[in-house]
């Protein structure tokens, strides 16, 4: 297993391909995944362009290799189901691009969200449905799947064949895959393998669930994996809950803070995180990823980098 680095929209939007590169490199890390586009962005890796312009694609790839780096997977997490239809199209065409260039560099993995609809063909805004009563949220879901999420993906499946690529979906709230109940529903019901699992525990937490376990039910279809955990203060969530309109901003209103790997959880946590991906025969990259507000990005990188290498180290059981 290796540790890499996943490029988000708060990682190193300020810097070039080349010195994001140099930086992952002098941490140690052998694996980067940058953001193709949607709410990540495409800073450092526009696939357009990347596609258009092959000395622009030329000069993307010597960086990586002169840095010793593999790319772990592309990172296109957006809302292709927008009932928008600019952001939509702007997305959907963002994640197409991101397919077609994961297959010209060898990649394998285009990690995403499946989108989030409205409740029907006049809304203006995603809804995130999670109780089927009263009957009109029941009858919304049913719409959702039936005239968006199934149709949409069942296509973009056919992509993914093609280009012999796999779906990483990240499990977000707010998002129509926010569990791993709505996961393999949607994996099933398409009877695709390409619908697998970009595996963040960092969301896992926030909702109450537990990561052990789900890569016990997940096993194979997890084929990319998120360094990030997640703070529970236990006084506010006791008092309502882990859902919240409060602003990530607001950290005091919150129940749950994204933290660096061993602020939210200790090591015997994530030693026994490993060893169940080791279980699954999972050997590929822990991608961290820094969205914690309490330290720069650059020193909690390293902290992660730090802990998660001596967890590898150790080949004893937890």
């Amino acid at each position: 297993m290796k540790i890499g680095l996943h490029v988000n929209a708060v990682t190193f939007t300020d810097k070039s391909w080349s010195e994001v590169c140099s930086i992952v490199q002098g941490l140690g890390l052998e694996a980067i995944e940058p953001g193709t586009g949607g709410f990540v962005g495409k800073n450092h890796c526009n696939p357009q362009l990347l596609l258009k312009e092959r000395e622009s694609l030329e000069r993307f790839v010597e960086t990586l290799t002169s840095h010793e780096l593999e790319l772990s997977a592309l990172s296109c997490h957006g809302n292709p189901l927008h009932p928008d239809q600019c952001i939509a199209r702007e997305h959907e065409d963002d994640l197409d691009a991101s397919v077609e260039l994961a297959s010209k560099l060898g990649v394998r993995i285009v990690n995403c969200f499946s989108g989030s609809p409205g409740l029907d063909d006049d809304a203006r805004y995603p809804a995130w449905i999670t109780t089927r009563w009263p009957e009109e949220f029941e009858k919304g879901l049913k719409w959702q799947w039936e005239r968006k999420i199934l149709p949409f993906w069942e296509r973009k499946v056919k992509k993914a064949r093609e280009a012999g690529i796999k779906y990483g979906f990240e499990m977000h709230p707010g998002d129509s895959i926010y569990n791993p109940e709505a996961l393999l529903r949607l994996r099933e019901a398409l009877g695709a393998d390409e619908i697998s699992c970009n595996l963040d525990p960092s969301h896992l937490f926030w909702q109450g669930i537990n990561p052990i376990v789900v890569i016990k039910r997940l096993g194979k279809a997890i084929v990319h994996v998120h360094a990030k955990d997640t703070e529970i203060d236990r006084s506010i969530m006791e008092f309502k809950g882990v859902n919240t309109e409060a602003l990530f901003g607001d950290l005091g209103s919150r129940a749950w803070t994204f933290r660096v790997v061993g602020r939210g959880h200790d090591r015997i946590f994530w030693k026994a995180f490993v060893d169940e991906l080791r279980m699954i025969g999972y050997e590929h990259v822990l991608s961290i990823e820094h969205e914690d507000p309490y330290i720069h990005a650059e020193e909690g990188i390293e902290e992660a980098a730090q802990f998660l290498g001596h967890i590898l180290d150790d080949k004893g059981t937890t």
